[in-house]
């Protein structure tokens, strides 16, 4: 309780929250740029992607191959109500996010798998059978 502190009222200390009503409006406009964290790696037969998602269902996880570029778009969402309750601060970050990852070109985008697992994000992106060795030829530059 705050005691004979010039102009904040004491006993019911509603000015608390006014307080933090500017930290609070940061705090949205940081969650609407909620960016997961990746990581990337190439096996012999495949690449897999893994996304953390803490907190994010799987019904929230889109995730959409278009012209060698994937991109992996959703929501974490807040739905807790709790009465009774007056929250001072929240460092739980919610919110639409999305990484696009520009796919290698030996990548069989028929094949993409993926799956979420203890708020993970596995994508599995499983190369194309190799047919022909790539080959190299100089081309002459010609004088006109």
């Amino acid at each position: 309780m705050v005691e004979n502190t010039p102009n904040l009222p004491t006993g019911d200390q509603t000015w608390w929250p006014h307080i933090v009503d500017p930290l609070r409006q940061l705090g949205a406009k940081i969650a609407n740029f909620f960016t997961p964290t990746a990581d990337a790696a190439a096996m012999e037969d495949a690449y897999e992607v893994n996304l953390e998602l803490p907190g994010v269902a799987e019904k929230d996880i889109e995730v959409e191959v278009r012209e060698g570029v994937m991109t992996i778009r959703g929501e974490k969402r807040s739905e807790r109500e709790e009465k009774g309750r007056h929250f001072y601060f929240s460092e739980r970050s919610y919110g639409a996010f999305q990484r696009a990852f520009r796919l290698p070109a030996d990548v069989d985008e028929d094949k993409i798998e993926a799956h979420a697992d203890m708020g993970v994000l596995h994508v599995v992106l499983p190369k194309r059978a190799q047919t022909e060795t790539a080959t190299s030829r100089r081309i002459a530059v010609k004088a006109r």
